[in-house]
């Protein structure tokens, strides 16, 4: 694995009315930051390698939580919340996670988080065992399990800059973002084979001992690798806050005034939003899609070649993104990759044939991580480090917790009263009108330094 080489984030010298002195510093600092292989930061191969062992232990997971609560009750009501559960803690925990990731240790809060969720899920099948197991324990672990993993990522936002450097941070993204599809995929593959052999609550054991390997390899990044390069701004352990924090509900805002006054990411956190909308959408969408227009029904083994189509092209963008960071800017990146993504979207929507839905699918995959990743980075790059988890959060709350599930009811809703491909439309819409936000806003700086000239 290799990073990209430095570059002059946008906006700099000719920084937009708004940007902050210290956002333009760290701006000047990330550009100044030297290249270094991942393979030669010992930290950074124990993370990548806690996150493929626990992603893959997640997506069997995925799989086993639906299967075992519809069998335990039955309700396609119970299967809908269990979904649900996997963002609602984004809504509810999002602004607090981001807080008190900014106040500890974070590399101790992610050890922490792994370490209670492998006892959380590890209590589902020990109850099944003793035959106490219910409906309501699943989901109750369910909610758990997502409101855990949502102050683990919290710290994640700033651990991984404090053991890679501002300048790593494409490269390293993109390989965390990879390895997680790659292993999403597996799991999902193989799901179905480990719940037959060990039914759905024995399947759940391999996901907390996934937690509790996760905790171990995260404990093996030791302090010297956050710190051993010349980028570092902190003499201080991996994750740890550098400045003493206000109280909390100052905290809090301090936040949420960061990202409303650094102007592009403000928007970028708007396009954000509208990808996640489109993301929910269309995988929500995507059975009935291709049951009613590509004809693929019931148990057709094409409909999970169109899933892990979708899937596999999010490797693709993991391998593109850096190799764009090199020649593109953040913001001007955007606004080429979305309008493709909305071109090629349209082409799912059009078709009738399952073969070029299958690969404009996968095209979109692509494109849709590279958005979803350079947004990531570009945010982590311009974050002050004791403000990371809560303007990270903030951005992962608008998103994953209010734009996929309102994707998926919007298409929804759209397609019971329109059509599928109406519903399946959104999606593009969405895409559509996040090319055009940022569009207008490159539009509006080249007219503004025209006039300033």
């Amino acid at each position: 694995m290799t990073s990209p080489s430095p570059q002059r984030p946008p906006e700099l010298p000719n920084r937009p009315k708004g940007e902050s002195d210290e956002t333009s510093k760290d701006l000047d600092e990330t550009s100044k930051a030297p290249e270094i292989p991942l393979r030669r930061i010992p930290g950074f191969r124990w993370f990548w390698l806690s996150r493929a062992v626990s992603g893959l232990g997640s997506a069997i997971t995925t799989v086993a939580l639906p299967v075992l609560i519809f069998q335990e009750t039955g309700s396609p009501l119970m299967v809908s919340l269990v979904a649900a559960a996997a963002t609602l803690p984004y809504l509810v925990f999002g602004l607090i996670a981001g807080t008190v990731a900014d106040r500890v240790d974070r590399r101790r809060l992610m050890i922490v988080t792994d370490w209670l969720n492998a006892a959380c899920l590890a209590s589902v099948p020990l109850a099944s065992a003793l035959d106490v197991l219910t409906g309501g324990h699943v989901l109750v672990v369910a909610l758990a399990s997502a409101a855990l993993s949502l102050f683990f990522d919290a710290g994640v936002y700033g651990f991984v800059p404090d053991i890679v450097g501002k300048g790593n941070l494409a490269g390293a993204n993109s390989a965390l973002y990879g390895a997680d599809t790659v292993v999403r995929i597996a799991g999902n593959a193989v799901a179905g084979g480990l719940i037959f052999l060990f039914r759905p609550a024995g399947t759940l054991a391999l996901d907390a001992l996934s937690f509790a390997v996760s905790a171990l390899l995260i404990r093996a990044v030791s302090h010297s690798h956050s710190h051993s390069h010349s980028h570092s701004h902190t003499t201080e352990r991996p994750g740890t806050p550098r400045a003493k924090q206000p109280g909390w509900k100052e905290s809090v805002h301090e936040g949420l005034r960061f990202l409303y006054r650094q102007s592009t990411l403000r928007v970028m956190t708007v396009v954000g939003t509208l990808q996640s909308f489109s993301g929910g959408a269309i995988i929500g969408q995507l059975v009935v899609f291709a049951d009613r227009v590509l004809g693929i029904q019931g148990s057709d083994g094409r409909i999970g070649l169109l899933y892990m189509a979708w899937s596999a092209g999010g490797i693709g963008g993991s391998v593109l993104l850096p190799r764009l960071r090199r020649r593109f800017e953040a913001f001007p990146l955007l606004l080429g990759v979305l309008p493709i993504g909305a071109l090629l979207g349209l082409v799912v929507v059009l078709t009738s044939d399952w073969r070029v839905a299958l690969v404009a699918l996968a095209v979109w995959g692509s494109a849709y991580l590279v958005v979803l990743v350079n947004t990531m980075t570009y945010s982590q790059e311009v974050t002050p480090a004791e403000l990371q988890g809560r303007v990270n959060t903030t951005r992962r709350m608008l998103s994953s917790g209010l734009g996929v599930p309102l994707g998926a009811l919007v298409a929804s809703t759209v397609t019971v009263r329109v059509g599928i491909q109406a519903g399946m439309s959104t999606a593009v819409v969405s895409i559509a009108l996040a090319a055009v936000v940022v569009w207008g806003v490159q539009l509006r700086r080249w007219l503004r330094g025209r006039t300033e000239e």
